[in-house]
């Protein structure tokens, strides 16, 4: 297929010939695959700037979405794009094959990092979805800054650089600039641009903005960051989000008040810190779907597999999902669960429907579903949130379980909600009244800081549960 770039792909292309460190944040949907890879095949075979190329991204993406994206183009056609990926020797045996790209996934950085140390042959990197190097704590970021000083060009992709606010924007700037425009250090990056919004008298749980800080880090950063918008550029289906509130029986209202209360009431003291309320909130998040870990220990399970013990409590959740479908009858969906019971309880019900139904796992399974040879793909938000490209399978996402990541939550529905989509696209969220999923439904819509409103909102009902005591 021929490329004809849009007059803003052609300035992006332009940018990364141009500058050895630079920052895409683009909308999803507006090609920054085909972009990045146009500006690295002309980096190689026409200006000679550069060798070998490393491409940094999410599992899922890496296994499909670059090598597809080269095979699309026919002026990629002279690249070489090596996914390296799978067990130790299959890695190194793609390392060590002719190639002008090489595609690895985030988890192996450190592996990748260790291998080479000063050998470092990579002299142009690309991190495609740059917020997952936003926690300055991680491996991958820590294996990165290690090897800095080897990569002569780096360029970030992401539509999403701050999901959980612009704490999240240092890491990822660090890694081009070192720390020149937001500070050397974290401590010096927030000293400068926030002031602790949640604490307790050791610990800051999160921060907030100080006034005009937006606007001063923006300026900041502007010359090495291209920020685009897909609605100026593009024409997207409409999108419509409905919201199809589940009434939990009885018998699970009052499983849902006896758990709410007792793990609150098991605070010390009444006091939520970060870590208890995402474990009180899960605990929560999997009652409402319909199901809880006994303990968050495993237990011995058939062919000595480690397994969850599942205790069932009930099965509203899961017939109002059935009514849904039935609503849908004749129109490919794409379902999202949260916990693996969900995944486990959804396939035993699906399994007498007599649809096509398959759980994402494989570039086979995407190329199936885009073909629409699956009715019910299933599928967590993590494993296709970045990149992959499932517009051409359907138009209908249900939400079976939410969680409060809001970038996963954004990245999940623009895989149907992007370029290329002919249809308006639908997302159902199945929420249980009067509980927990309707927080996480507030706290996405207003697209905030998650965590801080996950805070807010449990620190609500411990109030009440302890003023009541």
């Amino acid at each position: 297929m021929k490329f004809v770039p849009h007059d803003y792909q052609r300035y992006c292309i332009t940018r990364i010939i141009q500058e050895e460190a630079l920052a895409l944040f683009l909308d999803m949907g507006l090609g920054k695959t085909v972009i990045t890879l146009t500006a690295v095949c002309d980096l190689i075979f026409n200006r000679f700037l550069v060798n070998r190329c490393l491409v940094i991204a999410p599992k899922k993406v890496a296994e499909d979405t670059w090598t597809r994206e080269q095979d699309k183009w026919d002026h990629l056609r002279l690249l070489k794009v090596r996914p390296v990926l799978g067990a130790r020797d299959r890695r190194l045996r793609a390392l060590n094959s002719p190639g002008n790209v090489f595609v690895i996934n985030w988890e192996n950085i450190p592996w990748l990092v260790d291998h080479y140390r000063n050998d470092w042959p990579f002299d142009m990197v690309v991190i495609d979805e740059s917020s997952s190097f936003k926690s300055h704590q991680a491996k991958r970021f820590k294996s990165l800054k290690n090897i800095r000083r080897h990569i002569r060009r780096l360029v970030e992709l992401t539509g999403t650089p701050s999901p959980n606010g612009l704490t999240d924007l240092w890491a990822q700037l660090y890694l081009l600039d070192g720390g020149q425009r937001l500070g050397r250090t974290l401590t010096e990056y927030r000293n400068n641009y926030f002031f602790p919004a949640a604490r307790n008298a050791t610990t800051v749980f999160s921060y907030e903005p100080r006034p005009g800080a937006d606007e001063e880090i923006r300026g900041r950063i502007q010359d090495i960051c291209i920020s685009l918008s897909a609605k100026d550029y593009l024409s997207l289906p409409d999108r419509i989000d409905n919201i199809r509130y589940i009434q939990l029986d009885t018998k699970a209202q009052k499983a849902y008040r006896e758990m709410e209360r007792e793990r609150i009431l098991e605070l010390p003291e009444g006091i939520l810190d970060a870590g208890s309320a995402a474990v009180l909130s899960g605990k929560l998040l999997q009652l409402a779907n319909g199901a809880v870990y006994r303990t968050e220990e495993t237990v011995p399970g058939d062919n000595a597999a480690a397994r969850k013990e599942v205790v069932e409590i009930h099965g509203n959740k899961l017939e109002g999902f059935l009514e849904l479908l039935e609503e849908l009858s004749g129109r490919s969906v794409l379902v999202f669960y949260n916990f693996q019971h969900d995944l486990a309880r959804i396939k035993r019900v699906l399994g007498k429907s007599g649809s096509s139904v398959r759980e994402l796992k494989t570039p086979a399974d995407i190329a199936d579903w885009n073909a629409g040879k699956i009715n019910i793909l299933l599928a967590h938000p993590a494993s296709v949130a970045y990149g992959l490209n499932l517009q051409e399978g359907g138009s209908d996402v249900v939400w079976f379980g939410l969680n409060w990541n809001l970038e996963l939550y954004q990245q999940a529905n623009a895989r149907l909600h992007r370029q290329g989509q002919k249809h308006t696209v639908y997302i159902h969220h199945l929420l249980a009244a009067g509980t927990v999923d309707e927080d996480v439904m507030a706290a996405l819509q207003k697209k905030g800081d998650c965590q801080a409103a996950l805070l807010e909102a449990l620190k609500a009902r411990v109030d009440k549960y302890f003023q009541a005591g």
